[in-house]
């Protein structure tokens, strides 16, 4: 067993220049740097080689789709894909011993880079009331002890079930059931974090939640858009897809306030040309724009597009798709032409020049695509932001044909999957009266809580059991103190995981860790290996299939755990669910998933075949199940970001060396970060502005309507090309200033790309970094 560090890792800040592009060679030497430091080479090899093949093992990164079979690489991963893999298959453990040796309180101070490192979870463990220190209890009476919690409470809504997108469909689909089995509709997930604004725009204007293209869409698209969204850190194997487009003569426009290397050039490290040569040029024009101008930049290139039309009557605009397959088109054109362009050009930071080149752009296009990711989701004008998206594409019909459509990057493996599995708490009708003829129960109809408002209704008091399936809901979520403190007043709480985190270390009165399978691992049930579903970002179903032996005897799957905790908890006589079925053989879910999921007939056949199931689109066959059966026009209100005169507008992001809430090192090499994840990135003329100097060491302290002080204290200032008046740090650090009712508008969803704070002097600590 490889030994975990004791200690925090003790380094100093060292800034170079940010990196013009990404991937490449370095791209393989961290990936295997990195998983030789967590486990062997035989298992660096095995889980690499079947990484994302047909029968292998899906990445638990990101949601990027693979190349159709016949079509992939032998080795289909990306750095970072390689990283959480081999961060999964780690050797270190974490048993009892550990936490003999280290109390809660304790570990409530370490960071989330070590607190990660300690290894595979081991054992289930219980905190029970007034310790301080988990200790071991048998799967038995780790389930009769939720199981009694969950019976005792005066109504089933007193119990919140989380998701995050690293479960598999089958653990999806039956953590939704135990919960409406049991009367609630209380289901959040990550997605009410990251693209709940794309589900609730997309679902309006289009009547699907998803996206509308496929990989061959993009490959064979004139023009692609890539706005809100850093493909190099956060999805590096889209790179490779962009890099084809380009080779079929695309060309890229990226949007972003910060110039991420990825959007600038690739280095494929399995061609040539990535190795020993140059690379592939990614962006052909990039705008710099402010945070938040993104709905400003997609108004004025419609109004353009509709001042063209103007002057070429019938040569701009689809005028056959407009009439058959939309609506709402004249009160859109009415109420784009009123934009006024001094507040455009305010919003975006951009010239008009730089806007009629966008425009120049298009109409030199015959098929687009719009892709973006939580850049976009995570502003109070997301929804209406995402619906100016979806009039850009309406207006030239670039919905529904090949190489056009709408293209939300999902940043988690399943969490789409989630979603289609039922993990929602305002699932339709139509799929809870599946549920009831199906399993004979009536689920409950009234809307359950989401992810900010079960943090609401815990503070109140409201909420006695909280379990997650996956994640770590204290780091993703906003407010974290107030987060943190919500928490803490729940009877119990409980985490189905395989890594220590954070999430740990916030109790309840009682708490459970109920340490569970990891998709790299061989899942051997009653009846025989199993494998489990998953979906990725293009609506595509396949398997994944675990190759490793088991971290440890006492690990169930997710399966199972939830299987075991729904015959303890509820009475089998008052619904006819089979639960001991269900774990001895998923292909058992599967059937009924079949008979409740439109387009997973003959779910289990069909995914086994290489490549899997593609779900049906309707969009892309003219069916739009919206309220008004067509594609909708919107008109959307002009929003514009301001802070302060001697504020700033704060983005949170990843770093490189990072996945969702846990950072692998300190360092973010593509900006120049090293040594240090507690900096704050900001415009050299800002930095001058604001009477501060390099390395400064500044606390963050957020403003927000409330009397509440947020504050992130002890960052240093890094100068670095941002927007001016704009910054950035790393999440989760910064989510503290998240305020929790600071929530885009319809979709709830928290505003981390959208924080004004101002920097004030850190109490008597000199500036210091270095530049390498």
């Amino acid at each position: 067993m490889k030994k975990a560090p004791g200690e925090e890792p003790n380094e100093s800040l060292t800034v170079t220049s940010p990196r013009k592009w990404a991937a490449g060679v370095p791209a393989v030497v961290h990936a295997l740097e990195y998983s030789l430091e967590e486990t062997s080479p035989r298992r660096t090899g095995e889980t690499l080689l079947t990484m994302n093949q047909v029968d292998g093992i899906d990445c638990p990164g990101c949601a990027w789709a693979d190349p159709s079979p016949g079509h992939r690489h032998r080795n289909e991963y990306c750095e970072n894909g390689a990283k959480h893999i081999n961060d999964e298959a780690t050797s270190r453990r974490v048993t009892a011993d550990f936490f003999r040796t280290h109390t809660v309180s304790e570990l409530s101070r370490r960071s989330d880079q070590w607190l990660n490192q300690q290894g595979r979870l081991t054992e289930p463990m219980v905190k029970r009331p007034g310790s301080d220190s988990y200790e071991p209890i048998s799967w038995n009476d780790a389930f009769e002890l939720l199981a009694s919690e969950l019976r005792s409470l005066g109504s089933p809504d007193e119990a919140v079930f989380y998701t995050s997108g690293r479960a598999s469909n089958e653990a999806a689909f039956l953590l939704q059931l135990f919960a409406r089995a049991l009367g609630t509709n209380n289901l959040p997930d990550c997605s009410n974090l990251c693209h709940e604004s794309s589900g609730f725009a997309l679902h309006e204007t289009l009547g699907t939640g998803k996206g509308t293209v496929g990989l061959d869409d993009l490959h064979h698209a004139d023009l692609i858009f890539v706005v809100g969204q850093n493909p190099g850190s956060n999805h590096p194997r889209q790179l490779s897809a962009l890099e084809q487009a380009k080779l079929n003569g695309a060309r890229i426009i990226a949007v972003n306030p910060l110039p991420e290397a990825g959007l600038l050039r690739f280095k494929n490290p399995q061609k040539p040309r990535g190795v020993i040569g140059k690379g592939i040029q990614i962006a052909d024009r990039f705008l710099h724009i402010r945070n938040g101008g993104d709905l400003a930049l997609f108004q004025g290139i419609n109004r353009l597009l509709l001042e063209a039309e103007d002057a070429r009557p019938g040569k701009v605009l689809a005028h056959d798709f407009i009439r058959t397959d939309t609506t709402g088109f004249e009160e859109f054109a009415e109420h784009a032409r009123t934009v006024d362009w001094n507040d455009i050009l305010a919003a975006t930071g951009l010239t008009r020049e730089e806007i009629e080149q966008v425009r120049d752009e298009v109409l030199r296009s015959e098929r687009v695509i719009v892709c973006w990711a939580m850049g976009i989701t995570q502003h109070k004008h997301a929804v209406p932001t995402i619906r100016e998206f979806v009039n850009f594409l309406l207006l030239r019909g670039n919905v529904g044909r090949a190489g056009t459509g709408a293209c939300p990057v999902r940043g988690h493996s399943n969490v789409q999957g989630d979603r289609t599995m039922g993990i929602w708490e305002q699932m339709p009708d139509a799929f809870l009266d599946a549920l009831r003829e199906e399993f004979g129960f009536d689920p409950p109809r009234a809307h359950g809580l989401d992810s900010v408002n079960s943090i609401k209704a815990m503070r109140e008091g409201r909420i006695k059991v909280f379990l997650a399936l996956a994640g770590n809901f204290v780091r993703a979520a906003p407010d974290s103190e107030i987060t943190e403190e919500a928490m803490r007043t729940c009877r119990l709480t409980a985490h189905i995981s395989t890594k220590l985190n954070r999430s740990h270390t916030v109790c309840g009165e009682t708490a459970l860790i109920l340490p569970t399978l990891g998709r790299t691992e061989r899942d051997i049930q009653a009846d025989g290996e199993q494998f489990v579903t998953v979906e990725n970002s293009m609506s595509e179903v396949h398997t994944s299939r675990g190759r490793l032996q088991p971290a440890s005897p006492l690990l169930l799957s997710e399966v199972a755990i939830l299987c075991r905790l729904a015959r303890h908890t509820l009475d089998t006589t008052a619904a006819d669910i089979p639960w001991e079925r269900f774990e001895a053989d998923y292909g058992a879910i599967r059937d009924r998933i079949s008979r409740i999921v439109p387009g997973l007939h003959d779910f289990n056949r069909r995914v086994t075949r290489p490549g899997g199931i593609r779900l049906p689109n309707p969009v892309n066959e003219g069916v739009y199940h919206n309220a008004v059966g067509k594609a909708l026009f919107t008109a959307n209100d002009f929003a514009m970001l301001r802070a302060p005169e001697g504020h700033l507008l704060l983005q949170t992001l990843r770093s490189h060396d990072q996945w969702n809430t846990v950072p692998y090192t300190s360092n973010d090499r593509y900006r120049g970060i090293h040594g240090s994840r507690r900096v704050v990135l900001v415009n050299p003329e800002d930095v001058a502005r604001l009477g501060l100097t390099e390395g400064q060491h500044v606390d963050l302290v957020g403003v927000w309507s409330d009397s509440a002080e947020r504050r992130a204290e002890d960052f240093r200032v890094v100068p670095y090309p941002t927007t001016r008046g704009c910054a950035a740090a790393y999440y989760p650090e910064t989510n503290v200033l998240v305020p929790l009712d600071s929530v885009a508008d319809k979709s709830n969803q928290p505003t981390s790309k959208a924080i004004v704070v101002r920097l004030e002097p850190a109490a008597s600590r000199p500036p210091s970094v270095s530049r390498g």
